[in-house]
Protein backbone atom coordinates (compact mmCIF):
# COMPACT_ATOMS: atom_id res chain seq x y z
CA UNK A 1 0.00 0.00 0.00
CA UNK A 2 0.91 3.89 -0.13
CA UNK A 3 1.35 5.69 2.72
CA UNK A 4 -2.21 5.09 3.81
CA UNK A 5 -2.08 1.52 3.50
CA UNK A 6 0.86 -0.01 5.35
CA UNK A 7 2.03 -3.47 4.47
CA UNK A 8 0.95 -6.63 4.27
CA UNK A 9 2.11 -10.42 5.35
CA UNK A 10 1.40 -13.62 3.92
CA UNK A 11 -0.02 -16.58 5.42
CA UNK A 12 1.25 -20.21 4.77
CA UNK A 13 -2.00 -22.55 4.47
CA UNK A 14 -1.20 -25.71 7.13
CA UNK A 15 -5.00 -26.99 6.47
CA UNK A 16 -8.11 -26.53 4.07
CA UNK A 17 -9.88 -24.80 7.24
CA UNK A 18 -9.43 -23.05 10.23
CA UNK A 19 -9.61 -25.86 12.11
CA UNK A 20 -9.03 -25.15 15.99
CA UNK A 21 -5.32 -26.24 16.58
CA UNK A 22 -4.13 -25.87 13.17
CA UNK A 23 -4.71 -21.94 12.86
CA UNK A 24 -1.95 -19.90 11.09
CA UNK A 25 -0.43 -17.54 13.32
CA UNK A 26 1.71 -14.77 12.59
CA UNK A 27 3.99 -14.45 15.81
CA UNK A 28 7.83 -13.70 15.60
CA UNK A 29 9.51 -16.35 14.73
CA UNK A 30 6.66 -18.49 13.16
CA UNK A 31 6.98 -20.34 10.44
CA UNK A 32 3.58 -20.01 9.30
CA UNK A 33 4.16 -16.20 8.06
CA UNK A 34 6.43 -14.87 5.75
CA UNK A 35 7.69 -10.77 5.76
CA UNK A 36 5.88 -7.71 4.55
CA UNK A 37 5.96 -6.05 1.19
CA UNK A 38 2.61 -6.69 -0.97
CA UNK A 39 1.24 -3.53 -1.46
CA UNK A 40 -2.23 -1.81 -2.87
CA UNK A 41 -2.92 -1.65 -6.55
CA UNK A 42 -3.14 1.69 -7.32
CA UNK A 43 -3.86 3.35 -10.71
CA UNK A 44 -0.61 5.24 -12.00
CA UNK A 45 -0.69 8.19 -14.15
CA UNK A 46 0.78 10.62 -16.04
CA UNK A 47 0.27 14.46 -15.78
CA UNK A 48 -0.09 14.45 -19.29
CA UNK A 49 -3.01 12.40 -19.60
CA UNK A 50 -6.60 14.02 -20.28
CA UNK A 51 -8.71 13.76 -17.19
CA UNK A 52 -12.81 13.79 -18.25
CA UNK A 53 -15.06 14.71 -15.89
CA UNK A 54 -18.97 14.01 -15.86
CA UNK A 55 -21.69 16.18 -14.40
CA UNK A 56 -23.79 14.39 -11.29
CA UNK A 57 -27.74 15.21 -11.16
CA UNK A 58 -28.86 15.75 -8.09
CA UNK A 59 -29.54 12.55 -6.88
CA UNK A 60 -26.12 11.29 -7.20
CA UNK A 61 -24.33 14.31 -5.82
CA UNK A 62 -26.21 13.68 -2.67
CA UNK A 63 -25.07 9.63 -2.69
CA UNK A 64 -21.57 10.31 -3.98
CA UNK A 65 -20.98 12.81 -0.45
CA UNK A 66 -22.50 10.03 1.91
CA UNK A 67 -20.16 7.78 0.79
CA UNK A 68 -17.45 10.00 0.81
CA UNK A 69 -18.74 10.85 4.23
CA UNK A 70 -17.87 7.02 5.22
CA UNK A 71 -14.97 7.04 3.56
CA UNK A 72 -13.51 9.60 5.92
CA UNK A 73 -14.26 8.15 8.68
CA UNK A 74 -11.24 6.37 10.49
CA UNK A 75 -11.36 3.51 12.83
CA UNK A 76 -11.44 5.09 16.65
CA UNK A 77 -11.29 2.20 19.39
CA UNK A 78 -12.47 5.01 21.30
CA UNK A 79 -15.62 5.07 19.85
CA UNK A 80 -18.79 2.51 21.33
CA UNK A 81 -20.43 1.47 17.64
CA UNK A 82 -16.27 0.66 16.14
CA UNK A 83 -15.79 -1.09 19.00
CA UNK A 84 -19.16 -3.26 18.75
CA UNK A 85 -18.86 -3.58 15.11
CA UNK A 86 -15.29 -4.78 15.31
CA UNK A 87 -16.47 -7.44 17.70
CA UNK A 88 -19.46 -8.75 15.46
CA UNK A 89 -17.02 -9.22 12.89
CA UNK A 90 -14.92 -11.49 15.45
CA UNK A 91 -18.31 -13.16 15.99
CA UNK A 92 -19.19 -13.52 12.47
CA UNK A 93 -16.28 -15.23 11.60
CA UNK A 94 -15.98 -17.77 14.91
CA UNK A 95 -19.25 -17.83 16.44
CA UNK A 96 -18.51 -20.78 18.80
CA UNK A 97 -15.46 -18.46 19.63
CA UNK A 98 -15.19 -16.44 22.58
CA UNK A 99 -13.25 -13.21 21.77
CA UNK A 100 -11.15 -12.71 25.13
CA UNK A 101 -10.30 -8.44 23.96
CA UNK A 102 -10.43 -6.55 21.48
CA UNK A 103 -6.56 -6.71 21.54
CA UNK A 104 -5.72 -10.46 21.09
CA UNK A 105 -3.52 -12.48 19.51
CA UNK A 106 -6.54 -14.19 18.90
CA UNK A 107 -6.71 -11.73 15.33
CA UNK A 108 -4.28 -13.56 13.51
CA UNK A 109 -6.25 -16.79 12.93
CA UNK A 110 -8.83 -13.92 10.71
CA UNK A 111 -5.85 -12.24 8.94
CA UNK A 112 -4.65 -9.58 10.69
CA UNK A 113 -0.81 -8.60 10.97
CA UNK A 114 -0.89 -8.25 15.08
CA UNK A 115 -3.18 -8.46 17.52
CA UNK A 116 -4.64 -5.13 17.37
CA UNK A 117 -7.06 -5.08 14.13
CA UNK A 118 -7.14 -1.47 14.31
CA UNK A 119 -3.58 -1.04 13.26
CA UNK A 120 -4.59 -2.54 9.77
CA UNK A 121 -7.16 0.07 8.98
CA UNK A 122 -5.30 2.85 8.22
CA UNK A 123 -5.80 2.27 4.34
CA UNK A 124 -9.19 1.57 4.30
CA UNK A 125 -10.85 3.52 7.58
CA UNK A 126 -14.05 2.57 8.89
CA UNK A 127 -15.82 1.77 6.01
CA UNK A 128 -13.39 -1.39 5.33
CA UNK A 129 -14.79 -3.24 8.90
CA UNK A 130 -18.56 -2.28 7.26
CA UNK A 131 -17.36 -4.03 4.31
CA UNK A 132 -16.06 -7.00 5.75
CA UNK A 133 -19.49 -6.88 7.88
CA UNK A 134 -21.68 -6.49 5.12
CA UNK A 135 -20.12 -9.55 3.25
CA UNK A 136 -20.42 -11.51 6.66
CA UNK A 137 -24.13 -10.85 6.79
CA UNK A 138 -25.84 -10.70 3.46
CA UNK A 139 -23.25 -13.51 1.60
CA UNK A 140 -22.52 -15.63 5.27
CA UNK A 141 -21.31 -18.46 2.85
CA UNK A 142 -18.93 -16.51 0.45
CA UNK A 143 -17.36 -14.87 3.86
CA UNK A 144 -16.65 -18.17 5.48
CA UNK A 145 -15.53 -19.89 2.15
CA UNK A 146 -12.96 -16.39 1.48
CA UNK A 147 -11.78 -16.79 5.45
CA UNK A 148 -11.28 -20.69 5.65
CA UNK A 149 -10.02 -20.79 1.91
CA UNK A 150 -12.47 -23.66 1.28
CA UNK A 151 -12.67 -23.45 -2.29
CA UNK A 152 -10.32 -24.68 -5.10
CA UNK A 153 -6.76 -25.74 -4.98
CA UNK A 154 -5.30 -23.50 -2.85
CA UNK A 155 -1.66 -22.49 -2.94
CA UNK A 156 1.01 -23.40 0.18
CA UNK A 157 1.45 -19.54 1.11
CA UNK A 158 -1.86 -17.91 1.36
CA UNK A 159 -3.20 -14.40 1.17
CA UNK A 160 -4.19 -13.12 4.98
CA UNK A 161 -8.18 -12.66 4.42
CA UNK A 162 -8.64 -9.65 6.64
CA UNK A 163 -5.52 -7.45 5.16
CA UNK A 164 -6.78 -8.45 1.86
CA UNK A 165 -10.36 -7.03 2.47
CA UNK A 166 -8.62 -3.89 3.44
CA UNK A 167 -6.79 -3.67 0.46
CA UNK A 168 -9.90 -4.25 -1.79
CA UNK A 169 -11.83 -1.20 0.35
CA UNK A 170 -9.07 0.94 -0.79
CA UNK A 171 -8.28 -0.75 -4.64
CA UNK A 172 -12.07 0.30 -4.88
CA UNK A 173 -12.10 3.48 -3.81
CA UNK A 174 -8.72 4.12 -6.05
CA UNK A 175 -10.57 2.52 -8.96
CA UNK A 176 -13.81 4.56 -8.54
CA UNK A 177 -11.99 8.01 -7.79
CA UNK A 178 -14.54 8.53 -5.53
CA UNK A 179 -12.60 11.00 -3.70
CA UNK A 180 -13.14 13.58 -6.30
CA UNK A 181 -15.77 16.20 -6.55
CA UNK A 182 -17.29 14.46 -9.17
CA UNK A 183 -16.11 11.18 -11.30
CA UNK A 184 -13.60 11.36 -13.72
CA UNK A 185 -13.45 7.87 -15.58
CA UNK A 186 -16.39 6.27 -17.29
CA UNK A 187 -16.65 3.58 -14.89
CA UNK A 188 -16.77 5.95 -12.41
CA UNK A 189 -19.65 7.92 -13.54
CA UNK A 190 -21.55 4.13 -14.59
CA UNK A 191 -20.99 3.41 -10.55
CA UNK A 192 -22.42 6.60 -9.25
CA UNK A 193 -25.66 5.50 -11.74
CA UNK A 194 -25.89 2.00 -9.45
CA UNK A 195 -25.42 4.04 -5.97
CA UNK A 196 -27.68 6.50 -6.89
CA UNK A 197 -30.12 3.17 -7.35
CA UNK A 198 -28.86 1.46 -4.71
CA UNK A 199 -27.52 2.86 -1.49
CA UNK A 200 -25.39 -0.48 -0.45
CA UNK A 201 -23.97 -0.44 -3.76
CA UNK A 202 -20.13 0.16 -2.71
CA UNK A 203 -20.57 -2.80 -0.04
CA UNK A 204 -22.30 -5.26 -2.91
CA UNK A 205 -19.22 -4.35 -5.50
CA UNK A 206 -16.65 -5.02 -2.73
CA UNK A 207 -18.18 -8.11 -1.71
CA UNK A 208 -17.93 -9.16 -5.90
CA UNK A 209 -14.58 -7.77 -5.90
CA UNK A 210 -13.50 -10.02 -3.30
CA UNK A 211 -14.94 -13.30 -4.47
CA UNK A 212 -13.57 -12.34 -8.01
CA UNK A 213 -10.44 -11.48 -6.30
CA UNK A 214 -9.91 -15.04 -5.00
CA UNK A 215 -11.22 -16.38 -8.19
CA UNK A 216 -8.86 -14.99 -10.23
CA UNK A 217 -5.92 -15.87 -7.72
CA UNK A 218 -7.46 -19.54 -8.11
CA UNK A 219 -7.20 -19.41 -11.89
CA UNK A 220 -3.52 -17.98 -11.54
CA UNK A 221 -2.47 -20.86 -9.23
CA UNK A 222 -1.39 -17.57 -7.40
CA UNK A 223 0.91 -17.77 -4.13
CA UNK A 224 1.58 -14.34 -2.34
CA UNK A 225 4.21 -12.87 -4.53
CA UNK A 226 1.53 -12.89 -7.04
CA UNK A 227 -1.08 -10.70 -5.24
CA UNK A 228 -0.12 -7.74 -6.81
CA UNK A 229 -0.25 -9.56 -10.15
CA UNK A 230 -3.93 -10.93 -8.90
CA UNK A 231 -5.52 -7.38 -7.71
CA UNK A 232 -4.40 -5.48 -11.34
CA UNK A 233 -5.96 -8.34 -12.94
CA UNK A 234 -9.29 -8.32 -10.83
CA UNK A 235 -9.39 -4.66 -11.21
CA UNK A 236 -9.50 -5.28 -15.13
CA UNK A 237 -11.31 -7.65 -14.99
CA UNK A 238 -14.03 -5.75 -12.54
CA UNK A 239 -13.96 -2.13 -14.84
CA UNK A 240 -14.77 -4.43 -18.18
CA UNK A 241 -17.76 -6.01 -16.20
CA UNK A 242 -18.98 -2.33 -15.07
CA UNK A 243 -18.73 -1.19 -18.50
CA UNK A 244 -20.77 -4.03 -20.18
CA UNK A 245 -23.42 -2.58 -21.87
CA UNK A 246 -26.58 -5.02 -21.10
CA UNK A 247 -25.49 -4.48 -17.16
CA UNK A 248 -27.76 -2.32 -15.53
CA UNK A 249 -27.33 -3.49 -11.80
CA UNK A 250 -24.56 -4.83 -10.17
CA UNK A 251 -26.58 -7.91 -9.98
CA UNK A 252 -25.97 -8.10 -13.46
CA UNK A 253 -22.22 -8.21 -13.29
CA UNK A 254 -20.80 -11.40 -14.72
CA UNK A 255 -18.82 -11.86 -11.53
CA UNK A 256 -21.46 -11.50 -9.14
CA UNK A 257 -22.54 -15.15 -10.12
CA UNK A 258 -19.54 -16.21 -7.57
CA UNK A 259 -21.06 -15.26 -4.21
CA UNK A 260 -23.25 -17.76 -2.67
CA UNK A 261 -25.22 -16.94 0.24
Amino acid sequence: MDERGGSFVAVRRISQGLDRGNTCHSTSGSAAWLGRGLSCVCAQRRESDPRPSFDLNPAQEECLQRLQLRIDVAYDSSIPEHREALRALWNAAFPDEELRDLISEQWKEMGWQGKDPSTDFRGGGFISLENLLYLARNFPKSFQDLLRKQEGDRSVWEYPFAVAGVNITFMLIQMLDLEAVKPRTMVGATFLKFLSENESAFDLLYCITFKLMDHQWLAMRASYMDFNTVMKSTRRQLERELLLEDVTRLEDLPSYSLLSR
